[in-house]
């Protein structure tokens, strides 16, 4: 023991497979699309098509946008190296070192190759935190102090306030603008709902144009870091090369998703209003509304009415 704490693992964490946060925002978007095609039969004839189309895109796209705040993988790299295990120890180890950048921290992940080694399972993934409320630095310490293994401290450090390497600001600012205008591009995704059903289709078609505009942006503060000169990660001969991970891409996807169907919304609004009618099943209801007023009773025997 040092100073009451175990310098090593008596047997590594297991790595964590779905953060809660983000199996919260999947369970609640998925509920609404299960109530939505438990209602769906009640539809009639192409209505029903153009209803699932629109309902199911547009929650595909908030549940992106929330989704991808409490992911990790908006930037990723991984490399295989020969490096040393342990502090104060010549042992050496073949691994898999993954580095994975999310909005609000950084995942660094050591898996061995093959996982036995040394008599142990080498399989971590720690997670070391940015975001408002967290001190990276303090999480860094606490890996000290609690005897994680090399590679991962060796890459942990280049993140922290005290790194020449400049990483941590550069990455933490840019999350932290990327993740607030994806909460702006929520709200206008929100209000693109409501003004749908109200329904006043053009400004609904305009706030489409907003969000992914907006969504746009917060793609721009992220890549901003790529412009910077980063530290290079070395483990021998190899180094641990970066690139944009799955969740920049799908954030992208949606982004476009969103400018093309605002701009279609707004195009056939002003060249072929009743396509557009059509596909937000407005006629019928027109038409309803129509005979509802031409259609008038006038009593002969009430007062006043006409012989």
């Amino acid at each position: 023991l040092f100073n009451g704490v175990q310098p090593f693992y008596p047997q590594p964490r297991k790595a964590f497979v779905f953060d809660v946060s983000t199996i919260i925002v999947v369970v609640v978007f998925l509920a609404l699309t299960c109530a939505f095609l438990l209602i769906i039969p009640g539809i009639r004839g192409r209505a029903r098509l153009y209803w699932t189309l629109r309902v199911l895109l547009s929650l595909l796209v908030g549940v992106v946008i929330v989704t991808v705040q409490f992911t990790g993988d908006w930037e990723r790299g991984w490399v295989r190296a020969n490096t040393s295990y342990k502090s104060f120890s010549p042992a050496r180890v073949s691994a898999d070192i993954g580095l994975h950048i999310g909005l609000a921290g950084v995942n660094v992940t050591l898996t061995g190759n093959p996982v036995d080694q040394l008599n142990e399972t080498i399989d971590y993934n720690e997670n070391f935190a940015w975001s408002f409320g967290a001190d990276y630095d303090h999480s860094y310490s606490r890996g000290l102090e609690r005897g994680l293994p090399g590679p991962i401290l060796y890459v942990a450090e280049k993140f922290t306030s005290r790194s020449p390497c400049d990483a941590h600001r550069q990455y933490r600012i840019s999350g932290h603008y990327a993740s607030a205008t994806l909460w702006v591009a929520f709200c206008t995704w929100l209000l693109s709902n409501v003004l749908f059903s109200m329904p006043v289709l053009v400004y609904g078609g305009y706030m489409l144009l907003v969000t992914g505009t907006f969504v746009a942006f917060s793609l721009l503060s992220f890549s901003t870091v790529r412009n910077a000169l980063v530290c290079p990660i070395h483990f021998g001969p190899a180094i641990l090369h970066t690139d944009y991970g799955g969740s920049f891409w799908l954030t992208l996807a949606v982004g476009l998703l969103c400018l093309v169907a605002g701009s279609a919304v707004v195009a056939l609004h002003y060249f072929n209003l009743d396509l557009l009618k059509t596909f937000f099943d407005l006629h019928d209801d027109k038409a309803e509304e129509h005979q509802e007023v031409t259609e008038v009773y006038i009593n002969p025997q009430a007062p006043g009415a006409a012989p």
